[in-house]
């Protein structure tokens, strides 16, 4: 048992109570007192915006009118077995001494970047999965959204939401990555205060519930000259991407739900494409047409946009497949290490299936060891993986490098670099990792 903090009563376990203004009675509770508890409880812990910080987590302001009065910071109270509860609830909420944010946020046209460090397992909750969109989120009325398909097909089709729903359905736990994820710390390898959010955050993982396309496409009578189809979304910049009609008959999904609820908004209400392991530009949001052709369209978001130059002065189009990577999402900045064991933890994916191997350095790259993999090891889904480490209080660099089913090996940014050209702006899936400094924090280590 810790001793009392100065000035503070001492109070033995059957006998704590609170003050008489905190004292609620059972009449209270019930007749709405319980709405102010937390403004009336002890003021003895530290406010949550301040354990925030504390512990490194950003900085959280509340949007409110000019001239509204701020509200009284959460506290908790100094007994909780002496107070009730809140009472139920019809949305269940985290603790509010739990504070996962993507970020940044406010962007039309931009991305929100989801917290890894913050996330266990390999589930990615949904409020916190990643966002990329090129024209805000748009709001729409499932009763009025319609999916469209026709072009090379025996009999052009409109589905309604409920229409899908009637189809038989799968469920699949898969990435998605934008292919832009880690562009900023393959410019910029040498930003010491990056943490895995900023580092790979553009990727997440969910469970996935929808109808497989190539039953939608046996369904329309897809013809056998269509080679290729048109995905559009109904977003404000109806974005559109050419895909090959073999992923359709491969993975390809038309989803509608996401960790066992409607698809959030962000993530494409009421309907999306999910085409697992390629880029998620590709898996477009809100999809509304599909059109089947026998060439590309050669789209806006297919030629000045998501193709690579490379230093032959030629571009790369069409590498839908996202590349094998991995990330230390345990220690990281802007953690601090104690001396003595402890996990390094991470998560690591690739598009071409199945992750086989995770090593684990912490020494910059001199020498290698294999990391536990944690069941289940999913195709095109982030695995975790671990391996115990004891800092002996020296400066260390630790690193992690996957290696996929296909037998392909996570590179260095060097050997990216070296291969593509300065100017690659696209699935830059390098080795990065930590530096941990001699006192114990962590800083960001990108230069491989």
């Amino acid at each position: 048992m810790s001793e009392p903090e100065s000035g503070e009563p001492s109070v033995d376990a059957g006998q704590a109570q609170e003050p008489a203004d905190t004292q609620l009675s059972r009449r209270d509770l019930l007749t709405g007192a319980a709405g102010v508890l937390g403004g009336a409880l002890l003021s003895r812990v530290p406010s949550l915006h301040a354990q925030g910080a504390a512990q490194g987590a950003p900085a959280r302001t509340a949007v409110r009118a000019p001239g509204a009065v701020p509200p009284a910071p959460l506290v908790a109270p100094f007994d909780p077995t002496k107070v009730p509860g809140m009472p139920t609830s019809a949305q269940g909420m985290r603790s509010p001494f739990v504070v996962p944010a993507r970020g940044p946020i406010g962007e039309i046209a931009g991305s929100s970047l989801s917290p890894l460090q913050d996330l266990s397992g390999t589930i990615t909750p949904s409020d916190l999965h990643f966002e990329r969109h090129h024209a805000g989120v748009p709001l729409i009325d499932p009763a009025k959204h319609t999916l469209v398909i026709h072009g090379l097909v025996e009999r052009p089709s409109v589905f309604t939401l409920e229409d899908l729903k009637r189809f038989p359905f799968v469920s699949r736990i898969h990435v998605v990555e934008c292919s832009g994820n880690a562009r900023g710390v393959f410019r910029d390898p040498k930003g010491e205060n990056v943490t895995p959010q900023r580092a790979a955050g553009l990727s997440s993982n969910s469970e996935w519930i929808g109808v497989p396309l190539r039953v939608l496409f046996d369904e329309v009578g897809a013809k056998r000259e269509a080679t290729w189809f048109l995905a559009e979304g109904g977003d404000a910049c109806a974005m559109n991407r050419s895909i090959p009609v073999s992923k359709a008959y491969d993975d390809a999904m038309v989803v509608w739900a996401q960790n066992g609820e409607p698809l959030r908004p962000a993530q494409g209400y009421p309907m999306r494409l999910l085409l697992p392991g390629w880029e998620g530009n590709a898996s477009v949001k809100w999809l509304r047409r599909l059109e089947l052709g026998t060439q590309p369209w050669m789209t806006r978001w297919e030629t000045s946009k998501y193709t690579d130059p490379l230093a032959s002065g030629t571009a790369r189009q069409f590498s839908f497949e996202m590349d094998a990577r991995s990330i230390i999402t345990s220690p990281a900045h802007p953690g601090i290490v104690d001396k003595g064991w402890r996990n390094i933890s991470g998560l690591a994916w690739t598009g071409r299936g199945k992750i086989r191997r995770v090593e684990v350095s912490t020494d910059g790259g001199k020498s290698w060891a294999d990391a536990q993999l944690h069941p289940p090891v999913l195709s095109k889904a982030y695995t975790r993986f671990s391996i115990p480490f004891s800092w002996d209080g020296k400066p260390s660099v630790l690193l992690s490098r996957a290696t996929d089913e296909t037998g392909y090996v996570q590179p260095t940014r060097e050997r990216i670099a070296a291969v593509r050209g300065p100017g690659t702006d696209y699935h830059l899936n390098h080795i990065v990792g930590w530096r941990v400094a001699a006192d114990g924090h962590v800083f960001f280590n990108g230069d491989t």
